[in-house]
């Protein structure tokens, strides 16, 4: 089953997952979390451009790190999701406070951000999680996988720690300041 399962992980343009293999095959579907585990020490034991990562709850392939500015020629694009800093912070608030109200992101940013969210809501970085149960019942603000996609996590708990931003930024006290409003 190895192969097959080799092929839809190619072939497949989200990550995929048990419940998809479940609706692919009519009986008896291959384990992924097995079938990838194989894959990934045939991927580790030879010479090969890609590898396997688990990325919203799912597995995709991906070409290593190494090779990327290859394959970036041949595809002539950047590869990179594009943000403002606005947008960067915006989405750090959202992955860090969801789900969140933009009164709670511009309370922490200091500036209004309805721009910024509805770049992030097109982009389909984050999602409309639904109303908060305050006065006005606001919009609630969350991440989507194709965020987990873009950033190569699995789940949010893979985000870094506050704490630990903080101890790589300490030669930094701008940016210090901007993470102790995080807290």
């Amino acid at each position: 089953m190895n192969p097959i399962v080799e092929a839809l992980l190619f072939a497949s343009p989200e990550p995929l997952t048990q419940k998809k293999i479940n609706l692919i095959f009519d009986e008896d579907p291959p384990n992924l979390d097995t079938c990838v585990e194989a894959l990934t020490e045939k991927y580790m034991s030879g010479d090969f451009g890609i590898e396997i990562l688990c990325v919203a709850g799912g597995y995709q392939i991906r070409t290593k790190p190494e090779h990327d500015i290859y394959v970036r020629r041949l595809l002539n694009k950047t590869g990179q999701l594009h943000l403002s800093q606005a947008a960067l912070e915006t989405l750090s608030i959202i992955a860090y406070k969801q789900p969140i109200s933009r009164s709670d992101i511009e309370a922490i940013r200091g500036v209004d951000c309805a721009g910024v969210l509805k770049t992030l809501l097109k982009k389909t970085l984050i999602k409309i999680r639904g109303r908060d149960e305050g006065p006005g019942r606001p919009l609630m603000y969350a991440t989507t996988d194709e965020f987990l996609q873009a950033f190569g996590l699995s789940r949010l708990a893979d985000l870094p720690k506050l704490k630990e931003v903080a101890e790589l930024l300490e030669e930094q006290p701008a940016l210090t300041e901007q993470i102790d409003a995080f807290k």
